[in-house]
């Protein structure tokens, strides 16, 4: 029986978006949450003959998907991502770090064309053989970013107090990353 091992090999790893995903979630009315995804996004891990890691990733903003179609053009125009002239979100790594068992890691991270350094909280699954396509490592990532941070400044307040739309977003990634030949 073959089981993950937990190092990360030299090489590049590319993004596998079959099996991963790019999540969000927001508070909604201030008492519940909008949850979606986007659906397009790629990327590669490189790693380093030092064995440092470097990231690089991409996301179609006009991919975004609430399950409600209403709300994702809403969210597709200039009060929220302005596809037409934002149509991709970058994050670039600068720095990974331990964090006891796990990791943060460091990057630039771009939307909107507002560029903020962020730290994502990273789970390293390990390195799987794969089914006989080749190596293949998961990883699990989170992060919560304030929305006005990168121009998406859209409030429509309640008659109650609070917004229609929190500030805070938080972002989860689940990653398989396929090992190039």
């Amino acid at each position: 029986m073959t089981t993950a091992t937990t190092a990360l090999p030299t090489g590049t790893w590319a993004l596998d978006p079959i099996h991963s995903s790019v999540n969000f979630w927001v508070r909604h009315l201030m008492v519940s949450k909008v949850r979606g995804t986007f659906d397009e996004f790629s990327g590669a891990i490189t790693v380093a003959e030092d064995g440092t890691p470097s990231v690089r990733a991409e996301i179609a903003v006009d991919s975004v998907n609430t399950r409600n179609e209403q709300r994702d053009a809403h969210l597709k125009n200039a009060d929220f991502f302005d596809v037409e002239n934002h149509p991709t979100a970058t994050f670039v790594s600068t720095a990974v770090r331990r964090d006891g068992d796990n990791y943060i890691l460091d990057g630039d991270f771009t939307l909107k064309g507002v560029t903020k350094p962020v730290s994502l909280a990273l789970e390293f699954n390990g390195v799987n053989p794969g089914m006989g396509h080749g190596e293949v490592a998961g990883f699990e990532a989170s992060v919560v970013l304030n929305r006005k941070d990168f121009g998406i400044d859209f409030d429509a307040p309640l008659e109650t107090g609070g917004t229609v739309v929190g500030d805070k977003v938080t972002v989860t990634l689940e990653i398989e990353a396929l090992k190039q030949a």
